[in-house]
């Protein structure tokens, strides 16, 4: 074996090793499709005030962002749809109720002074004035919400408090009065809490909704819908037994029909499965039924690379220019077969690609997904056939010299010596 073939091999072993860790040892980010779950669309509603523009809406999903962040939901989703609209996904929550809920609050936290008569005066502060709001308990252990302001809302805040001496502070959230304490002296620090009959769970959702901040437009949940774990461990089932299914028949169609080249696709193939999986979790990209979609497409593509080399190969042995050439080796046809095999598989590959990037930047969600894994999928289609099939294949005819005419599917005197 030669040093530079010794060198790519090794390169092959370093790839594999690499894709078998991640592939195997860094868990795989499942959709709401497989993994279930809930599905939220939110349509920002105008407002009096309010502008309905790109600034509104990027606002709009860093503030649900922070909210879903807050519920501690792995893999979740939250992208814009459209003009007005917010797709959330929630992979694997099982409190699918409360969750809606506290996605769809606007969270609008106020400070007003009561008035004699009961009723409540302006807003003097509002909750982006925040810096940070924590669960705390009172010394009856009931839960409560401690708040602290930042630098200008502690300005703003000791003003009102040093001002108002002897009258009601209400806070409210949402329109509704959480508590309305007596201000009996200034308040420097900034610092407060919201007390009220909270539970625990609710004190730490509304901490959460308080730190994420409030919506910056109005929102409605327009549609909902709930995936159950079931419905998600029975698509996964699926997946994998038709994933099975279509790796054995391939593996069966190119032994039939390309001998020893067969043999090498079906590992190559392997590698290629490793190498998109490996990928996949490198970036945290999330498995969705579509981008499983994705996968057997570009695996399709692979194989169908490899059936272009390969019948370049056998169509090199079966020349009659190849045939009585002096010197006509099996090394000579495999080089000749990826030679003339790399513009068809890079033409169409590059086609596929441009699609890919379509309907990525147009895409919502599912395509969105679709696109990921396809476009993975099919540079790693390239990367196995045009370079570990190489590889592999040269291996095999250097130092196991499998180098028969016969084992690459060639019959007759015009197999090649």
């Amino acid at each position: 074996m030669g040093s530079k073939l010794l060198m790519r091999l090794s390169l092959v072993i370093v790839v594999v090793i690499g894709a078998i860790w991640l592939s195997f040892f860094k868990p795989t980010k499942l959709g709401l499709d497989l993994k279930g779950g809930v599905y939220v669309v939110l349509e920002a509603v105008p407002d009096e005030g309010v502008t309905l523009d790109d600034a509104a809406m990027n606002r709009l999903i860093e503030v649900l962002d922070r909210r879903i962040n807050g519920l501690g939901v792995a893999e979740s989703l939250v992208q814009k749809a459209g003009s007005n609209r917010v797709i959330i996904e929630l992979p694997g929550i099982s409190n699918t109720e409360d969750a809606i809920k506290m996605i769809g609050k606007t969270a609008l936290l106020e400070f007003k002074l009561e008035n004699p008569d009961g009723t409540l005066g302006e807003t003097l502060l509002t909750g982006g004035a925040l810096k940070k709001a924590d669960v705390s308990y009172d010394n009856l252990g009931r839960p409560q919400i401690q708040f602290e302001m930042n630098q200008e809302g502690a300005v703003r805040f000791a003003e009102i408090t040093r001002n108002n001496i002897g009258r009601k502070l209400a806070i409210t959230l949402d329109g509704k009065v959480q508590t309305a304490p007596m201000i009996n002296s200034e308040i420097p620090s900034g610092n407060g809490v919201i007390t009220g009959n909270y539970t625990v769970e609710e004190a730490k959702a509304t901490a959460t909704l308080l730190n994420a901040g409030a919506l910056p437009v109005k929102a409605e949940i327009v549609e909902t819908r709930t995936v159950g774990a079931s419905l998600g461990d029975e698509s996964i089932a699926q997946s994998k037994q038709a994933g099975v299914f279509a790796m054995m028949l391939i593996g069966v169609f190119m032994i039939v029909f390309y001998r020893l080249p067969g043999i090498v696709a079906d590992i190559a193939l392997v590698i290629f499965g490793l190498i998109t999986f490996g990928c996949l979790n490198f970036i945290d990209a999330t498995l969705t039924l579509p981008g499983i979609a994705g996968l057997i497409l570009s695996a399709g593509m692979a194989v169908d690379a490899n059936v272009i080399i390969f019948e370049r190969i056998r169509n090199y042995h079966q020349s009659e220019q190849a045939t009585y050439r002096m010197g006509n080796t099996v090394r000579n046809a495999i080089d000749a077969g990826f030679s003339k095999g790399f513009v068809a598989i890079f033409d169409s590959n590059l086609t596929t690609l441009i699609i890919t990037v379509i309907l990525f930047t147009f895409g919502t969600g599912p395509v969105k997904g679709f696109a990921v894994t396809l476009t993975i999928g099919t540079l790693a289609s390239m990367f196995t056939a045009i370079t570990i099939t190489k590889i592999i294949l040269l291996t095999f005819i250097t130092v196991f010299k499998l180098n028969r005419p016969e084992l690459f599917g060639v019959r007759g005197k015009t197999a090649c010596k």
